[in-house]
This record gives structure tokens, C-alpha cells and sequence, in this order.
């Protein structure tokens, strides 16, 4: 009768945890998760240096626990916006390339739910020498039709792949995103 009721109880304390770990994720429904910006990336109609900028947000859902969301945004000398390259499985599945580029204004939106955080930030002129650079590597990513959730080529492996080429960026990607280290 002991070892049931000790069953019984680890099942009700895992259902618990099972419960506060789905509860706790960042949003229950993409659509009505927050995109608005975070405020963390210089207005490009304000700040006129040339900005490369790379973020880190939590995966949507039960997966933000575990991994992260990464991109790149660049915005040459004088430009009135940013160019974002980022890596979107959901585009594969809809016989797109998984590779994404958008122009906007405001590079640091929420990542459905999630705030991003800057995992690197470059200004001025040595924004400007590496922005070339940055464009001619995403151009040749191995990977751009492809996405697959572990190990990879996924959205961590895009950001990780063009620090490797570009060794002066110094790019080092949180411990979180999964992936980066496909392309090793």
C-alpha cells in the first residue's frame, strides 16, 4: 500500500512540474504573441553610423526553456533601415528558403513572446568595414533551403556559421543556441 501511494504522489508532483514547466513558456499561441520592439536597437532615422547587431531570444513555447533564437541585423553608414538575416524552419516546410531576409526599421522585435537580448553589438567604421563582408558570406550559407531542429542547420547555425567566416566579428553565441555548433 506505501510503494502505491509514493507513486501516486511522484505522478501528481511530475504532472505539477509538467504543468508549471508548459505553463511558464512564453506564449500558448504565435499569433497573439508580442512582436512590438524592444527598444534596444538605435532608431536608423536617428543614429546614422553604420550597426551590425546580432540577437538572442528564447524559442517560442516549451522550447525557449531549453534553446534560443538568433539573427543578425545590419545597417550601413547613412541607411534608413536594417537588413534581417534570419533562419525560419517553418519556410521549408512551405517550400520556401529557410534563409530570410527583411528590411525594417526596428530589428529587435520580440521573438513571439520573447524579449531579445543583444549577444553582440558593432558601430561606426568597423561596422562598416565588416558589413561587406557579412553580405557576401550570407550570400554563400551552405545551408539556406535547409532547417532541421536538432542538431541542425537550424536558426542558431546561420549566426554561428558566419562568425566562423568572419573571425573578426568575435561572435560568441549563448550556451542556449542549439545548433550553433553544427557547422564545426
Amino acid at each position: 500500500m506505501k510503494k502505491v501511494l509514493n507513486v501516486t504522489r511522484l505522478m501528481k508532483y511530475g504532472l505539477l512540474a509538467a504543468s508549471a514547466l508548459l505553463s511558464g513558456c512564453t506564449q500558448s499561441d504565435w499569433r497573439t504573441a508580442s512582436r512590438e520592439p524592444a527598444g534596444i536597437a538605435p532608431n536608423p532615422l536617428d543614429f546614422k553610423q553604420a550597426v551590425i547587431e546580432f540577437y538572442a531570444a528564447d524559442a517560442f513555447g516549451w522550447r525557449g526553456w531549453f534553446a534560443v533564437h538568433t539573427w543578425v541585423a545590419i545597417k550601413p553608414h547613412n541607411a534608413d533601415e536594417y537588413t534581417v538575416y534570419e533562419v525560419l524552419g517553418w519556410r521549408v516546410n512551405r517550400g520556401q528558403p529557410a534563409l530570410y531576409e527583411y528590411k525594417t526599421v526596428t530589428p529587435d522585435r520580440y521573438w513571439y513572446g520573447a524579449r531579445p537580448e543583444k549577444v553582440l553589438s558593432i558601430r561606426g567604421e568597423r561596422a562598416s568595414l565588416l558589413i561587406p563582408k557579412i553580405q557576401s558570406v550570407v550570400e554563400s550559407y551552405p545551408w539556406a533551403n535547409e532547417y532541421t531542429l536538432f542538431p541542425g542547420p537550424n536558426s542558431n547555425t546561420f549566426p554561428a556559421w558566419v562568425g566562423k567566416q568572419i573571425p573578426e566579428l568575435e561572435l560568441s553565441l549563448p550556451f542556449r543556441a542549439i545548433g550553433s555548433g553544427y557547422a564545426d
